[in-house]
């Protein structure tokens, strides 16, 4: 410490005080030595502020000293014996006004008196004697108004005012910061009654006051202080001394303090219009040569006295003055920092808050227009001091929460300046901490773009997993043993809101789907849009997206991949908007539609892909049971006519493949197939495996179509009558009876009637389901289905439009006699066993005869009797039907080739065949034959000849 400089700082300031100083005292804290241990009067030494036992006696003394001056002061002016010469108290701009009066006269010695009087009810109310300055006050009041002396009469009435204010409310009125705690129930005047015996004591009963210090009824006190004013009273003698004060154009200073004053009093009587007149008329008042300082002192302190009466926006009002004058353009150095300071003062008057939160709920509060242009300045004034990421961070809020509000040229100025500052210092998500303590929370650009739902994405059906069924079922809750519980279900339905029952896989590209709105008349352009997320470990694929002006709704997919399991929450999504990013949660978005937002993530599973040997198809199948088909593919083929179909399985997750399942349905079709339409062996794909990534399996499915080879009826009307076979009409399974032909024929058929145009294609579907699993999913009991859509065209080949028998030299043979119809375009040839090829031309028909020894049927089922019923009856009927044509069509082997198209398949008969061509067909049960025996001719009948002679003879019993 710099000892002599600052005992010179000391004597300069008692210099500069003089003229009213009455006394003076220097405290001096951590200075040791030869120095601190002198003794002075003015000075006190300490070594530190922790040792300094003495300090408050000492404060005591100077306060004491400091009555003594005031109270020989008050003696010398109160005795003064120098008869009628009172002096001529008068303030500097008075002293021209007065040359040349009359000092003699009564006028002017009722002036002396009364100002004298004045001064001495301001040494008496320094003194702390209270009751003294009323008297002194009420006599100077009479005094100065018989003369007009209007200057000292309103000075006189604000010194009443203010004994009177001390007595009615002894806390003060300065408020939190100004408020005086008075130490027992004494007022200071005692400590200097003490001094000067027979002074009156005013007391004040401390029952008589309510607990914020105003006197509840003051009428008792007035009693026994009767020169004390009422506080309605000191309210009136405030205005009449403000009034007497605004005739002199030089007392605007202190016309000012006394509205001060009375705004105050008034502020504790809680009368806020009265006191907002009285303000009102003080910021008219003028005051003449301020400095910038006390321009800024008495807009901060009109401001301070709105806020004490309620008017909080008036005292926004003037704090922004006073922030403004911080930088008028007079000063030198603009104090940026006073200035920024005060304006955040200014928020809550104009209902305005930092932080974003407050603005999401219900309509807005306050004046837009002012809220806008007081943002702008804090943005300005951060700026100029030097706080760029202060700016940016006011500018964001600025458009977060006036975006409504603002027209679209607005809009425009406001994002350019947020880019240019954003290009040197980005928004970020940090709090701001200012010098003060201050916090400023980040502003989330929610509103760039709006969200209005938030939807999360099942996988597609070919990766979606399923689980397993257990023994007890899978929907068979195992976490309570009551059946239903009320609570239960209550949480359940809770929980349903925010779970959802699907689940994504660990590993794989899971989506949410945002659906948003730019409200901004510009293209706004958005980057590094990803999803915030909590619970489990997820990787953000961050997108960037370009939303049109005014787009309206717009549907935006964002992706990630979970990389563990369990429970995962999307909270939210961050995005990078005019350099600003921002974490939007899901919580803070009004209006917003969900499905939920939790999911389960569960382990890992293999993934796998198919690719055909067959072209895609263009149709799309759609099973009764809601599964979609991931792929379809096509092919066309002849009626008998098989293909392999080469399937390959491609393992393209990173989990290996180790179990799989295959299943084939066939879509629900009119036609009748004969034979398996798909077969395969499982067993030469499953020892390939464990598939692990990224290799290949093959798997082999064989396609065989088997439908009717019957003629339909008008194909068998419409025939050429050159063509005339005598036999058994054709017995199809959907047509038992058939229709004559017609014997005339128009000489010129129309196109439909044409032979080649009844061969029409049929169609047939069927699904191939794949049922694989294998790695961490595998051991929890999921799997993942893959399904195959395989549409076949069929085009008719051969039709057998008559079948009937004839006899052969043998008992155990006969001749099956078809008529073959070439429904094809192509040169076609057909053949059965030991048979030589028949060709026919496209849309020919040629007769067929082929030996067959007759068959023997007797290893299939009996006939049904008459006593099972009716439906079991017909079935039983029709299935031994169809073995019989089962077993004729295998030994037949009828065979069709397109030698151009280098295609072949085969004929079947079995739905051809009616039951009379079946009886001529089997072998008789009655058989006989001739055997030579010992040179002998015999003739001896089977057994089936025996076991007939004995039905006979029971016959004729």
């Amino acid at each position: 410490m710099d000892w002599p400089q600052t005992f010179e700082k000391f004597h300069l300031q008692k210099e500069i005080y003089g003229s009213t100083l009455y006394d003076s005292r220097l405290f001096v804290f951590g200075l040791q030595g030869e120095i601190a241990e002198q003794s002075r009067t003015d000075v006190a030494f300490y070594p530190s502020y922790d040792d300094c036992e003495t300090v408050e006696k000492r404060i005591e003394d100077f306060i004491e000293s400091l009555f003594i001056v005031l109270e020989s002061k008050r003696l010398d002016r109160a005795t003064d014996k120098s008869g009628d010469k009172i002096p001529l108290l008068c303030v500097p701009f008075e002293k021209k006004d007065f040359v040349g009066l009359d000092t003699d006269s009564r006028h002017y010695k009722k002036r002396c008196q009364g100002r004298m009087r004045k001064h001495v009810g301001d040494l008496c109310l320094q003194a702390g004697m209270l009751q003294d300055s009323l008297v002194h006050y009420h006599m100077a009041v009479e005094l100065l108004r018989s003369v007009n002396d209007f200057l000292w009469l309103g000075a006189a009435l604000e010194g009443l005012c203010s004994a009177s204010v001390i007595y009615h409310y002894p806390g003060g009125t300065g408020g939190k910061a100004g408020a005086r705690r008075a130490q027992g129930s004494s007022l200071p005047s005692e400590a200097g009654n003490r001094h000067r015996p027979g002074a009156q004591e005013v007391l004040i009963d401390p029952g008589a006051l309510t607990s914020n210090g105003i006197n509840a009824d003051t009428s008792a006190e007035i009693g026994r202080a009767k020169n004390c004013l009422s506080p309605e009273d000191i309210i009136d003698k405030y205005k009449e001394a403000i009034s007497y004060y605004s005739k002199y154009k030089n007392a605007g200073v202190i016309e000012l303090e006394a509205c001060v004053k009375a705004v105050r009093v008034l502020a504790i009587q809680k009368r806020s219009m009265e006191a907002s007149e009285l303000l009102q008329g003080a910021v008219y008042i003028n005051l003449r040569q301020l400095s910038e300082e006390e321009k800024i002192q008495r807009y901060s302190i009109l401001s301070e006295l709105y806020e004490r009466i309620g008017f909080h926006r008036k005292s926004a009002f003037f704090k922004r003055i006073a922030a403004m004058q911080c930088v008028a353009p007079s000063i030198p150095e603009p104090g940026w920092r006073a200035c920024y300071k005060l304006l955040l003062e200014t928020l809550p008057g104009y209902s305005l808050s930092l932080d974003p939160k407050d603005f999401s709920k219900g309509t807005h509060r306050g004046w837009a227009a002012v809220q806008m242009r007081l943002l702008h300045e804090l943005v300005y004034a951060s700026r100029r001091m030097g706080n760029p990421a202060l700016s940016v961070r006011h500018l964001s809020f600025l458009l977060q929460t006036m975006l409504d509000f603002l027209s679209d040229q607005e809009k425009k100025d406001v994002t350019q300046s947020l880019e240019n500052y954003t290009s040197k210092c980005p928004g970020t998500m940090e709090l701001i901490t200012l010098p003060d303590g201050l916090k400023l929370p980040p502003v989330p650009f929610t509103k760039l773009p709006i969200v209005r739902s938030v939807k999360l994405l099942n996988l597609p059906v070919s990766l979606r997993p399923q689980k397993m069924k257990s023994l007890l079922g899978q929907n068979m809750s195992t976490k309570s043993p009551f059946i239903y519980s009320p609570i239960i279900a209550h949480n359940r339905g809770e929980e349903r809101s925010k779970k959802i029952d699907f689940q994504w896989v660990q590993g794989d590209v899971c989506e949410v789907q945002l659906m948003v709105y730019n409200p901004m008349p510009f293209e706004l352009r958005v980057e590094n849009m990803g999803l915030l997320t909590a619970g489990v470990e997820f990787e953000s694929l961050p997108a960037a997206l370009s939303l049109p002006a005014e787009s309206g709704l717009y549907p935006v997919t964002l992706v990630g991949v979970p990389q563990t399991t369990g429970q995962i929450t999307i909270n939210g999504y961050h995005t990078s908007v005019f350099g600003v990013f921002s974490d939007c949660l899901l919580d803070n978005l009004p209006g917003l539609k969900t499905n939920g937002c939790t999911v389960e993530v569960i382990p890992a599973l293999p993934r796998l892909q198919i690719s055909t040997s067959l072209p895609r198809s263009a149709h799309t199948l759609q099973p009764s049971s809601g599964d979609e088909i991931s792929t379809n593919v096509s092919v066309q083929l002849y009626n008998g006519e098989t293909q392999q179909l080469v399937i390959k399985l491609e393992n393209i997750g990173t989990e290996p493949l180790e179990k799989l399942e295959v299943t084939a349905k066939t879509l629900s079709t009119k036609e009748k197939l004969y034979g398996d339409f798909l077969s395969w062996k499982l067993e030469d794909t499953l020892a390939q495996f464990p598939l692990k990534p990224g290799k290949i399996a093959t798997f082999i499915v064989n396609i065989k179509v088997k439908l009717d080879f019957s003629c339909q009826e008008n194909l068998l009307q419409d025939l050429d009558d050159g063509i005339s076979v005598s036999g058994l009409p054709l017995s199809s399974p959907f047509r038992q009876i058939v229709k004559p032909r017609v014997e005339s024929k128009p000489i010129n058929p129309p196109e439909s009637s044409k032979a080649g145009d009844f061969s029409h294609v049929k169609t047939l579907e069927a699904i191939l389901n794949f049922k694989y699993s294998g790695g961490p999913g595998h051991v929890e009991g999921y799997y993942r289905n893959l399904s195959l859509g395989l549409h076949v065209e069929v085009e008719p080949s051969v039709f057998f439009t008559r079948v009937s028998t004839l006899p052969a030299t043998s008992t155990r043979q006969c001749h099956l006699l078809l008529d073959v119809f070439n429904s094809t375009e192509h040169e076609l040839a057909i053949s059965a066993r030991n048979n030589e090829d028949l060709v026919l031309h496209a849309g020919e028909c040629q007769r067929m005869a082929i030996q067959v020894d007759k068959f023997n049927f007797e290893s299939f089922p009996e006939s049904p009797s008459e006593g099972v019923q009716f439906a079991n009856a017909k079935k039983l009927e029709e299935e031994r039907q169809q073995a019989k044509g089962l077993e004729i069509n295998s030994k037949l082997d009828i065979c069709w080739k397109i030698p151009s198209l280098k295609r072949e398949g085969e004929a079947s008969v079995e739905g051809v065949l009616n039951q009379l061509v079946l009886e001529h067909l089997q072998l008789a049960p009655l058989q006989w034959g001739a055997h030579r025996i010992n040179g002998e001719a015999s003739v001896r009948a089977n057994s089936e000849v025996q076991s007939f002679r004995r039905i006979v003879s029971c016959a004729k019993a």
